[in-house]
């Protein structure tokens, strides 16, 4: 930093962020005194290396937070532990709730134990509705490992933190999305329309009925034959 800078010659970045070129130290700290600011060599393996004129203080400040940051990242996954009873307060169940949440925000595992006291041992369905309870107030942050099962006449459950931007997952007994409807099916294309005149349908002629034949006249009855006068 400043004058500590041993190299010939070193880039220069400014305050901005800007590119300033090469120079020697020399030149680059006394654009740095006029500014009231530091020299700091940031990368000393570059060729050549690289210094940056800024705040020593923001520049330490910066590296504190970088290297909290990658601890942070880098840490192993402790199993913390909350415990309550099957009959537990609302209020203290909020707030058992709330450390787990803490711990899980904190990428901690955590262990859920419900203690059974006496008879309440026969009803192991209540402890079940607890789990299921604790299971939705953290499902922004955490996710089922293990889920609720019985050790003696304790009922234990196992979260784990949710990986950075993976699906969450659904609370127990909540609705299920309703399945997107299919597609309908393409409907048959019209036939084309013809185009072309349609002739109009000769009228049907109905031939009249032929007239029936007259009845033949009658025949008249021959005339009767004059008897024979008597002999004289």
């Amino acid at each position: 930093m400043n004058e500590r800078i041993r190299a010939r010659e070193i880039r220069v970045i400014d305050d901005d962020g800007g590119q300033l070129g090469i120079m020697t130290p020399r030149e680059a700290l006394a654009i740095a005194r006029e500014r009231g600011i530091d020299l700091i060599e940031v990368a000393p393996q570059a060729q050549p290396p690289v210094c940056k004129i800024m705040d020593y203080g923001k520049f330490k400040y910066e590296q504190a937070k970088k290297e909290k940051e990658s601890a942070k990242k880098h840490k192993q996954s402790e199993l913390k532990g909350i415990q309550m009873f099957p009959n537990i307060e609302d209020h203290d169940f909020n707030v058992k709730v709330r450390s787990a949440i803490k711990f899980l925000e904190d990428g901690d595992k955590v262990k859920v134990t419900i203690r059974f006291k006496g008879r309440q041992i026969t009803h192991p369905e209540f402890g079940r509705q607890q789990m299921d309870k604790v299971t939705n107030m953290v499902s922004e942050v955490g996710q089922v490992e293990k889920p609720p099962s019985m050790e003696g006449r304790m009922m234990t459950m196992i979260l784990s933190p949710l990986k950075a931007g993976g699906p969450k997952p659904a609370a127990p007994g909540a609705p299920k999305a309703p399945a997107a409807p299919k597609p309908a099916a393409p409907r048959p294309a019209a036939p084309a329309a013809n185009t072309a005149p349609v002739a109009a349908p000769a009228p049907v002629v109905t031939p009249a009925p032929a007239p029936e034949a007259a009845a033949p006249a009658a025949t008249p009855a021959p005339a009767p034959e004059p008897e024979n006068p008597p002999a004289a």
